[in-house]
């Protein structure tokens, strides 16, 4: 009778549970708490701590072929259907229409990148190799489903810290940016009040999706399972007669696809896989990617000043260039408004925020040609 009852014991997880597991249900149990009482980014953070709770139990074996979240991940993530589906989901949410009445805010939006490329290289130098740093450095566009995108094609054993990185410092922007922007920017620059945009048609608003689209994917082909999925989206939205598609793009279809995201990319999150020295290098490397795309975008609306003596930039909206919609642009409003009350931002902000989505699915084509 003894002997059977340790036998069935033996068969339990209970008596498998390695110092590993208990840390990552630490870490789960972090990102839940973050999610539930911080609000840090719930939608994401709650099914990844969920996702990454149950992968590091003993024996349920979830993620081996042919179970439950392995098909989540083949069908969805290895397959590349998922992150497209969001980009779908975000283009019909996005308004362009900042960014056309300002077409030099995608310059703001390209600058931003600079970190992309800064540790791209700053990866190689520390021995990742090539796919790895391409993974890695895609974390400075502050874009999750882009990050998603590049590290499940050229590196997806790095997908749960890639992944965590890129969404940590996207909840995290409110914290990041603004000692970095006070750091680049005086007082009179952050005073600076730009003239109010000009309406946009809608015949501009039309056509903005159809030819960016051919632009983009005829120069970087790679980019265009993101692109044209997004591009598709905003068409849905600007084209006014498709409401069902774009309220199913916008509400049904985006919260199906981010549960099995989050849970897809929680469930890569094993202790053998994330407890590893390279996953501290990733998180660091990724805010050093965060912090010069920040500050690349501040630079070079500084710089754009310099050559225009009327209607100057306020450098604030420089840092909005990075993915983060529309987080980013809230914050160089809320800094605005620190400086003056009467200052409004947000707007301007979002012609930057929105380019810089596009500039991160370019730099993510861009580093999948390199490779193949």
């Amino acid at each position: 009778m003894e002997a059977s009852f340790l036998d069935i014991i033996s068969q339990t997880g209970i008596m498998q549970l390695t110092l590993g597991n208990l840390i990552m249900w630490l870490v789960a149990f972090l990102f839940i708490y973050l999610a539930i009482k911080k609000e840090y980014e719930p939608l994401l953070l709650l099914p990844i701590g969920f996702g990454i709770l149950v992968v590091n139990l003993p024996l349920t074996d979830l993620m081996k072929k042919g179970h439950l979240l392995e098909i989540f991940y083949h069908y969805g993530i290895e397959w590349e259907v998922i992150p497209p589906l969001i980009f779908l989901g975000l283009g019909a949410l996005t308004d362009f229409g900042p960014m056309i009445a300002n077409p030099k805010t995608l310059l703001l939006g390209a600058g931003a990148q600079f970190g992309v490329y800064v540790t791209f290289f700053g990866a190689l130098m520390l021995g990742f190799s090539m796919p790895e740093s391409c993974s890695i450095g895609i974390i400075g566009g502050a874009d999750g489903p882009t990050t998603i995108y590049v590290t499940a094609h050229m590196a997806p054993h790095l997908l749960g810290a890639t992944a965590i990185a890129a969404y940590s410092y996207m909840s995290l922007v409110p914290i990041i940016q603004p000692p970095i922007m006070k750091l680049l920017t005086s007082e009179e620059e952050r005073k600076i009040k730009m003239k109010q945009l000009r309406p946009v048609s809608k015949l501009e608003k039309i056509l903005f999706p159809v030819v960016t689209c051919i632009v983009i994917c005829l120069l970087v082909p790679a980019s265009a399972p993101l692109m044209a999925m997004f591009m598709l989206g905003n068409l849905f939205r600007e084209s006014g007669v498709v409401g069902r598609l774009t309220d199913a793009a916008q509400n049904a279809l985006m919260n199906i696809v981010t549960i099995f995201l989050g849970i897809s990319v929680g469930a890569t999150m094993s202790a053998e896989n994330f407890l590893q020295p390279r996953v501290i290098f990733i998180f660091i490397l990724g805010l050093v990617a965060f912090a010069f795309s920040t500050a690349a975008g501040i630079m070079l609306a500084k710089i754009m000043n310099v050559f225009s003596t009327k209607n100057k930039v306020n450098p604030l909206i420089g840092s909005a260039g990075v993915s983060a919609v529309p987080m980013a642009a809230r914050v160089s409003q809320k800094l605005g408004q620190e400086a003056d009350k009467k200052n409004f931002l947000l707007m301007h902000a979002m012609g930057p925020n929105v380019a810089g989505v596009i500039g991160t699915v370019v730099a993510a084509g861009m580093f999948i040609s390199l490779v193949h």
